[in-house]
């Protein structure tokens, strides 16, 4: 009766575990693209067969032990050498289910990584670069010359051809609802691509460790109406607004102080190019490699100690000072 409760607790404890892991809505199980969607049947599907060979192998471990267990000592039991039929049986199921396995993953393969037929796509494809920051993903549009920081903005049913690069070591794109995984390697261009089927806001991580802020590298993938697209593409091709008062004050101690050195506001003399585009910083929800939301309090916040707030970043601390804080904060908030 002991072992019996014994193993009831270990199951129950996987279980929980196992729905620990599966929590929120950032998961395979909940594809919002036709790739993700063909992932995530994949791994359903392996999952469905490893579940199976664990109960079966698993049940019968457990009922031997319970069923064949030595009440009391009486010498050594029965000594059995070999058995070819069961030694048959357990090396010719596994290979034909690793087999099977093969043959449905290589269909899933390439069904990810073949573009649609043109004939299939409603509107004209879009192409994005993704590089990957330590410790940020910034987002290129070459064709429509908009660079944006931790942020894709996406119209819903278009697809999108992503460039996946880096600039220092090697990162990991993955939106786990629209794609799979594919690494970002310096000096190498892979490809990946996506075609979400629902508008929303769908998060990422990079998933290959980077350095000390690795945890904190995410992004997200903003999907909208073809209509809100076309309002944001607009937004981010017009030049930052003529500015006055207090935002003008807060954008001449910006060009003044080392911060035009490592970023870039498009028509201005910043254009540094070692931390996030700001050009129209205001109109991103988040900042600070998405670990912030883009509030005038956390603003403020992450200028007066980026290292407080994301230790190891490549943002030192400039000691602004609460006035320069303040005008920095009413500049930023102020580029639409």
């Amino acid at each position: 009766m002991a072992d019996r409760k014994r193993v009831g607790f270990v199951i129950g404890l996987l279980l929980c575990c196992f729905l620990v892991g599966c929590s929120g809505t950032t998961s395979v199980f909940f594809p919002a693209s036709p790739n993700a969607r063909v992932t995530a049947q994949l791994f359903t599907f392996v999952f469905t067969i490893e579940a199976f060979v664990f109960i079966f192998t698993e049940g019968a471990l457990i009922y031997t032990v319970v069923r064949f267990s030595r009440k009391k000592s009486a010498g050594l039991p029965k000594q059995v050498e070999g058995n070819l039929t069961l030694e048959l049986t357990w090396t010719i199921i596994p290979a034909i289910l690793l087999a099977l396995i093969f043959f449905v993953s290589l269909g899933t393969l390439r069904t990810v990584t073949s573009a649609p037929p043109q004939s299939s796509l409603q509107a004209p494809p879009i192409q994005v670069k993704a590089i990957g920051h330590q410790w940020f993903w910034e987002f290129d549009y070459p064709d429509l010359n908009i660079v944006t920081a931790n942020e894709l903005v996406v119209p819903v049913g278009t697809l999108i051809n992503v460039d996946v690069q880096s600039v220092d070591v090697i990162h990991s794109y993955w939106v786990p609802e629209l794609g799979g995984k594919i690494d970002a390697i310096p000096g190498i261009t892979n490809q990946t691509r996506f075609q979400a089927d629902k508008t929303g806001t769908f998060t990422g991580q990079c998933a290959e460790f980077c350095g000390a802020d690795h945890a904190q590298m995410r992004m997200t993938v903003v999907v909208v109406s073809p209509e809100d697209y076309a309002t944001w593409v607009k937004g981010q091709q017009a030049p930052i607004p003529q500015l006055s008062g207090d935002a003008a004050s807060g954008e001449q101690f910006f060009i003044e102080m080392p911060c035009i050195g490592c970023h870039t506001i498009a028509n201005t003399k910043a254009q540094g190019k070692i931390g996030p585009d700001l050009t129209h910083f205001a109109s991103r929800d988040i900042f600070a490699g998405g670990v912030l939301a883009n509030t005038p309090d956390n603003l403020s916040k992450w200028l007066a100690d980026p290292q407080a707030i994301k230790p190891g970043n490549q943002m030192p601390n400039l000691h602004l000072g609460t006035a320069g804080i303040e005008m920095l904060v009413t500049f930023l908030e102020s580029l639409k």
